[in-house]
Order: structure tokens, then C-alpha cells, then sequence
């Protein structure tokens, strides 16, 4: 039975309001009333597996409250306070549509519902959205991407396995677990993967299932948002980071909205607010060492009472008017509107690989222009899964300490042999760079299966170097993420990175870099080099790489420049 307590600011609070299913499974929820003013109001939900009492929702909750909306905080099927069986993202599109028809036929809703949240309760907002509620009127989705598999889980087809045990071994109860006291190290070194769960004591089955599915199909398609935008009908406002983990698929999701969205109300109100940020969006001034001061953060609050109050109290504050995008560009450290992703004066330009056959290490010979190259000497490294490039912060998450998000400084790994540097001349201007980054490289191996990693770094000229953006191919997948062909050992294979997007200007006197390895470890599963199942393996080999910079095989970057 539900509780009815007092909290001061004149809002009440229903604790643990049970909310059928279709199956019949219970959801609780608190929810949060106005305390002054004549009722029907507009509601915002937000659906939580963390737990619906956090400190940050419930302030959210007495925020909104306070400014004439019911508040709908709700755990997710299977946790905390909510019946049923937990997994991850499955029930979400049935439970999100029920739990909306359920707040709009109680006496304090209005009709108009929103919703709310980051990260997990972001994907729950448009799984929601897809299933076309009458009531779901807008959503507010923070740092939460497209597709779970390849924006998440198989970033170019590799296991992101930095994110998938450290969530998983959090999520391995009905609450949220306290998982700083396992030894990281040794749990990332685990081979085969499929044992990595037994050290939380936890049976994990989502993370075998995410092993049982390393190929885009109908496991992943299913749940994913861009297999559905055009379902979606209603207005989105997206915030997310150039440092978070789904960077990608947070304007990736702009641009499919915006041409497949379900509604001309919905492609023509998509917008995105896009800071300096790690996973925490707009909580830090800095991501990682990088302090961008204090005019990298917004006034979260007044930017969400805004779009809720267009769109579900129908206040003419020119939400509809705003610029679809607000970037920040870093370097130049300021906010900037702008109408279309890519812009469109973007000149996308190819800064090729150069060297005399030595680019290993900072101490190499490697070269970055916009010279095409002639007759060049391929680079050579081998790749040893026992002795993996480390992570260096990047576009990382959810380790229990979030230290290593962001930006880092690159050369303790630059200073290995497995390490291509290819540095440009210092800039004689500012260049600025914002965009979608893209490598294109040829390469050969002496496997049937490899990795391939690239950076876009910033040097600055006392030679510290910041990382902007990266990526990751297995070679399996150069082909496609729905399916894997093996490599023909010492073969030459053209194969496409994504970096994923950046915004940044490169400043006088700095230079421009991409860093190429074969591992970038434990973001990413170490690949043992055998072309068998990745997560069944014990052992691996050492491969032997060649990348290849000359008039027929150029590898290069395509960086979109502003001019």
C-alpha cells in the first residue's frame, strides 16, 4: 500500500505506488505532487534501474514539483522496489507504454506526460517514445545512444568489456552493488571471457547473452532505437558529451530523426546540446585533465523546465525556435549554435600517413599531411594480447572510479613499439575540426583475425598530448557488423575506422596526430589473434602488423574542417 509522506517546498510524495503491467508484474513508483495549486498537472517520468531514491532524481522530483508538474519516479522490472526478473533493456518498450498509460488515466495527470533521465533511463525514454503513447508528448534523453550494440557493446565489432563487467558486476543484485572492492586487473585479464562472472559471485546471464551475440541481429535490432525512429512522433531534445561513451550514437540519433522520424513535428523539433563532457554530462568543469572552466557548464535545470514547459504546458518560450544543435568547441572553449550535422561548410580533408618505415614510438619517423604519398616503406609492429596497449582514458565507462574518462595525455602509450605516431608540422593558424572522424587504412596481418585501432590527438607545443576522439576495427567485421569473414593471412585490406565525432580547435603552434595500434585495453577485449570464438578462447598468438602509406595504399584521416 502506498504511503503518503510530507516534504517541505509544499510537495507531497506517494511512496512506492504499484503500477500493473500487461503480465501482471508490479512496478513501484514514488511520485511526487505539487503542494499548492489546482490539479490536473503535466507529469514527468523517469524509469530508473538504479534506484528511484537516488539524491539526484529525488531532487529532480522536488524540482519539478515545485514548478507545477507531478513527478513519476519509477524502478525499473526487477529492481529495487519493483517485481519481476531484471533484463537489461528487454521489457522496457511494453513497460514504459503501460506505465504511461497507467499515469495518464489517474486524476493529477493532464494528458501530457515527458520524460527524463540519463544513460539507461535516456534508452528507456525512447523505447517508450516508440511505442506511441497518446499521452508521451516529448522526452529529454542525456547520454544514451542509437544502438546497443554497436554504439555500446561492439564498438566496430569489438567487446567494449571495460563497460559490459563493470555494469554488469553493479547491476548483479535487486540493488546497486558496491563493486570497488574486486580487483579490477586480474577480473579484465579473465580468459576465457565467460568466466569473468563467476568473480562477482553473480550469475550475469545478460553478459553470456551479450557474448552469445557478438554479430548485429535480431538480438540487438530489437532493441535497438535506430531500427524504429520511425515510430517515434514526438520532439526530442538529446544532451550528451564529446567524451561519452555514446557520442556517436547521440548524433547519430539526430540525424536519423531528423530524416526518418514518424512525424514532421518530430524531424523538425530535434535538437542536441553537446558539451566537454564525460558520461557525467554537465557536472565537472574538466573531463579528465582537461579543465574547459566554468563556461562549459549550463544550467540544466532552466534548459529542461524550458522544453517541458513548451511542450507540455504549450508556453510560447521559443523552444521550437532554437538552433538545432549547441556545440561547444573545444580549443576555443565557447558554445556555438549550429543548423545541420555535418555542417554543411564542412571541408572534409585528408591528412595522409607519412614515414621512411619507422613510425614506432615517439621516437619514430612518422609524418601526418596533406600530401598524398609516393613510394613509402609500410610500418611494421607486432601485436602480443599478453602485453596490450592500455587505455588512456577516451570515451570510457563505468569503472568505479571515473578518473580515466576523458582526456589524458597519450604519450606513456606513444612510447611503445606497437605505438604508429604520425605527427603533422606545427599549424602556422588555428585549424578547427569538427565532426564525424573517419581513418582509412591499409593493412596486412599474418592472422585470420586482428584489431585496429586509431586517435586523433591534439599536441600542444610542449608536447602534451590530448586525446579528441578514437576507434576500433576487428577485422572480422571490416565488411559489415552483421556478419564475419576471416582474414587470408598477408593479405592487404582496406579498412574503415570510426573515430566516432569531435569538435575541436587545433590552436597556432599545436600539431595534429593519429595514433595506430592493435589494442586499447580493457576498453576494449584483447583479440588473441586466432579467428575462434573471442569468448571461449584461453590463449592467443602474436600477430605481425603492416601498415601500408603509398600512391596506391594511403592510408589517411578524412577530418572535417571548418574553414
Amino acid at each position: 500500500m502506498s504511503e503518503k509522506a510530507f516534504l517541505p517546498f509544499e510537495v507531497d510524495i506517494l511512496n512506492n505506488v504499484r503500477i500493473p503491467m500487461r503480465d501482471g508484474v508490479e512496478l513501484s513508483a514514488d511520485i511526487y505532487l505539487p503542494g499548492k495549486g489546482e490539479g490536473p498537472f503535466p507529469v514527468i517520468l523517469a524509469r530508473t534501474p538504479y534506484d528511484n531514491m537516488l539524491e539526484t532524481l529525488t531532487s529532480d522530483a522536488i524540482f519539478y514539483a515545485q514548478n507545477d508538474y507531478v513527478f513519476v519516479a519509477q524502478d525499473c522490472r526487477g529492481r529495487n522496489d519493483s517485481d519481476g526478473r531484471f533484463h537489461p533493456w528487454v521489457n522496457e518498450f511494453n513497460d514504459g507504454y503501460d506505465t504511461l498509460d497507467w499515469i495518464g488515466s489517474q486524476e493529477w495527470c493532464d494528458g501530457n506526460v515527458g520524460m527524463h533521465g540519463a544513460s539507461y533511463l535516456g534508452g528507456v525514454q525512447w523505447m517508450a517514445a516508440a511505442m506511441n503513447s497518446p499521452y508521451l508528448k516529448a522526452i529529454m534523453p542525456r547520454v544514451i545512444g542509437d544502438d546497443l550494440h554497436g554504439s555500446l557493446h561492439y564498438q566496430g565489432g569489438a567487446f567494449t568489456l571495460h563497460f559490459a563487467a563493470t555494469w554488469s558486476f553493479r547491476m548483479g543484485g535487486r540493488t546497486w552493488q558496491m563493486i570497488d572492492r574486486f580487483d579490477w586487473d586480474r577480473i579484465f585479464s579473465v580468459l576465457p571471457l565467460r568466466d569473468i562472472p563467476k568473480f562477482g559471485g553473480k550469475e550475469l546471464f545478460w553478459f553470456q547473452e551479450w557474448l552469445d551475440h557478438p554479430n548485429y541481429d535480431d538480438y540487438w535490432k530489437e532493441i535497438a532505437v535506430k531500427e524504429r525512429y520511425e515510430d517515434i512522433k514526438v520532439p526530442v531534445l538529446q544532451i550528451g558529451g564529446w567524451y561519452d561513451i555514446f557520442a556517436n550514437g547521440t548524433m547519430a540519433n539526430f540525424m536519423g530523426m531528423c530524416s526518418n522520424g514518424g512525424s514532421e513535428l518530430a524531424k523538425s523539433n530535434q535538437r542536441v546540446i553537446m558539451g566537454p563532457w564525460h558520461h557525467h554530462t554537465n557536472t565537472e568543469t574538466h573531463a579528465g585533465e582537461t579543465d574547459f572552466g566554468y563556461s562549459s557548464i549550463i544550467d540544466l535545470n532552466q534548459v529542461q523546465l524550458r522544453w517541458y514547459d513548451h511542450w507540455l504546458k504549450s508556453v510560447d518560450n521559443g523552444v521550437d525556435a532554437d538552433a538545432p544543435l549547441r556545440l561547444y568547441v573545444m580549443g576555443a572553449n565557447e558554445w556555438r549554435d549550429e543548423y545541420e550535422w555535418p555542417l554543411a561548410r564542412t571541408q572534409f580533408t585528408k591528412y595522409y600517413l607519412h614515414s621512411d618505415g619507422m613510425a614506432n614510438g615517439l621516437e619514430g619517423d612518422g609524418r601526418l599531411s596533406t600530401d598524398c604519398p609516393k613510394t613509402e616503406l609500410p610500418d611494421q609492429y607486432d601485436y602480443d594480447p599478453t602485453n596490450p596497449t592500455p587505455t588512456i582514458g577516451g570515451a570510457t565507462c563505468c569503472t568505479p572510479e571515473h578518473l580515466d574518462w576523458g582526456s589524458f595525455d597519450q604519450r606513456p602509450s606513444e612510447r611503445r613499439p606497437d605505438v604508429l605516431v604520425y605527427t603533422s608540422d606545427s599549424l602556422q593558424e588555428d585549424l578547427e575540426v569538427t565532426g564525424p572522424v573517419v581513418v582509412k587504412l591499409y593493412a596486412g596481418s599474418d592472422v585470420l583475425d586482428t584489431d585496429f585501432t586509431a586517435k586523433l590527438i591534439d599536441v600542444y607545443p610542449d608536447g602534451y598530448a590530448r586525446n579528441l576522439c578514437d576507434g576500433i576495427i576487428r577485422a572480422r567485421y571490416r565488411e559489415s557488423q552483421e556478419y564475419q569473414v576471416l582474414l587470408n593471412p598477408g593479405e592487404i585490406y582496406e579498412y574503415t575506422i570510426d573515430l566516432w565525432a569531435t569538435s575541436n580547435v587545433f590552436k597556432k603552434g599545436h600539431c595534429i596526430r593519429i595514433d595506430i595500434s592493435s589494442s586499447n585495453f580493457p576498453r576494449f577485449d584483447r583479440n588473441l589473434n586466432t579467428g575462434g570464438d573471442f569468448s571461449g578462447e584461453k590463449s592467443g598468438r602474436v600477430a605481425r602488423q603492416k601498415i601500408f602509406h603509398d600512391e596506391f595504399r594511403a592510408s589517411h584521416v578524412v577530418l572535417p574542417v571548418i574553414p
